[in-house]
């Protein structure tokens, strides 16, 4: 039997990678994929490659994944040649497929591998640092949105389906507080209240999907600062990257997602809720950078729902936790025994302190 390094070895031996091998080693924080970076000398350049184990337990269906992937990467590729541009290989991710012209290997455990070319010169960020970056991580999102609008291809999977579905999570919420399995729900009255109270407002993007008022589109669903690589040299944004839940939906959810993730004065699971602020400065660096990308090919309702989309995410998360809190945290990884119930108030708050700028904020992004 094959020791660990020896089976990484041989998972990377699968994939159309030539010249001699120099080294290999585990990389990165990631929660949900095993990461390996490796090192060949071709013809006496180093060439670096990302290995990754993609987690079936996440994703059930790790073809379909791939399949979304290659079919985004290709697309971005293709198109970014035809613009004329430079260096595109750094600005969207590049598959290597295996020997046998598969683009994933499938080992003896059973476990799917995939393989990028690594993207050098770059940096990323793990927290928003100040406006200017808000600026440029808008810009990154709203052109990869602006880039994808055009896609022509075959529609992707939906590798989690009603992902983003607020007709689901609050149907999810009734059955869970209907079973309270915890006996919880007496407990968190108040945020059970304001769920309640948001349900119908919260509805706005499904809804606009099924009516047809709002396009399909592909989205990311995770459209978070460290989610970007930037250029080292010019700081510009390069290249999206974590495509695995590239999927069809709304380009608002993203939108949202941004917004929700950015403008946060505190953590997402901050105890302390009076700490939690809507950063408006944030927001205008961050909405203007997005709209000077994005605004050519939104339509005028889905430009009216800007500023909603951030409320609608980060409801739909309050709502998934209040959730897994009632359902005795089955879903999300915990620290301690109330923390789903504290992320879930710290979402509540952050759309309060949003509804206490709402005015303002709708104004600026009316005169953007």
């Amino acid at each position: 039997m094959l020791n660990h390094n020896e089976h990484i070895l041989s998972v990377i031996r699968q994939f159309a990678i030539y010249g001699d091998f120099v080294s290999c080693k585990p990389v990165g924080n990631g929660h949900i994929n095993n990461t390996y970076r490796s090192t060949f000398n071709q013809a006496g350049r180093e060439i670096r490659y990302t290995h990754q184990r993609i987690n079936k337990s996440v994703f059930k269906q790790p073809e379909q994944v791939m399949d979304n992937i290659v079919s985004v990467t290709s697309f971005l590729r293709q198109l970014y040649i035809s613009q004329g541009l430079s260096d595109v290989s750094r600005r969207t991710l590049t598959v290597v497929p295996c020997r046998d012209g598969k683009m994933f290997y499938v080992d003896e455990n059973g476990d799917y591998w995939r393989t990028y070319l690594y993207v050098e010169n770059v940096q990323t960020y793990e927290v928003l640092e100040n406006e200017e970056l808000a600026y440029r991580l808008g810009k990154a999102i709203g052109n990869f949105q602006n880039s994808l609008s055009s896609y022509n291809g075959s529609r992707l999977h939906d590798t989690i389906p009603r992902f983003h579905d607020m007709h689901m999570r609050y149907e999810q919420l009734d059955e869970a507080l209907e079973k309270d399995v915890k006996k919880r729900a007496d407990t968190i009255k108040e945020e059970l209240d304001f769920l309640a109270a948001n349900r119908e407002r919260g509805m706005v993007l499904t809804d606009g999907l099924a009516s047809g008022r709002l396009r399909e589109g592909i989205t990311h669903n995770d459209t978070k600062v460290n989610n970007i690589l930037f250029d080292e040299k010019t700081g510009a944004a390069l290249c999206v990257i974590d495509l695995d839940t590239v999927m069809p939906g709304t380009v608002l959810f993203d939108t949202g997602d941004l917004i929700r993730t950015a403008t946060n004065t505190a953590a997402e699971d901050e105890q302390d809720v009076s700490k939690v602020q809507f950063n408006f400065a944030v927001f205008k660096a961050l909405i203007k950078g997005y709209v000077e990308e994005a605004s050519g090919f939104l339509s005028p309702y889905e430009k009216s729902l800007i500023a909603e989309s951030g409320r609608t995410i980060t409801l739909i998360m309050a709502v998934r936790m209040v959730t897994d809190y009632l359902n005795g945290d089955v879903y999300y990884k915990i620290d301690y025994p109330e923390h789903n119930i504290v992320r879930a108030r710290t979402q509540i708050a952050l759309i309060k302190a949003m509804d206490a700028q709402w005015d303002e904020i709708q104004r600026f992004v009316s005169e953007l």
